[in-house]
């Protein structure tokens, strides 16, 4: 266990070697694109896209705020996704939050 204590990208790297050894298919910073009238207008790039199916998004923070829940859900507008995962390991304890949108 790395403990709340590092950057983000420390957990990032974690979860890459940790899906690598399960096994489990994955992307990192996939681009979304957002278009308008067929124009790329904008990128997002969540943190992990998991078996075609899951985004996570990985924070080091002391707390959730509104703004990261806020992140999540432009990463689903537009694109195929429905399910993400934000995992803040910055608090004393592991934080996740499971969205399903609609």
């Amino acid at each position: 266990a790395l403990g709340p204590v590092h950057k983000e990208t420390v957990y990032h790297n974690a979860i890459a070697i940790e899906l690598k050894r399960l096994k489990i298919p994955f992307e990192t910073e996939k681009v979304l694109k957002v278009t308008y009238r067929g124009e790329t207008v904008g990128i997002y790039k969540p943190d992990f896209i998991i078996d075609d199916k899951v985004i996570l998004e990985i924070k080091a923070v002391p707390a959730i705020a509104k703004v990261m829940l806020d992140q999540i859900y432009y990463y689903v507008r537009g694109s195929k996704y429905r399910l993400v995962l934000l995992a803040n390991f910055g608090a004393r304890r592991l934080e996740i939050k499971r969205k399903i949108y609609g």
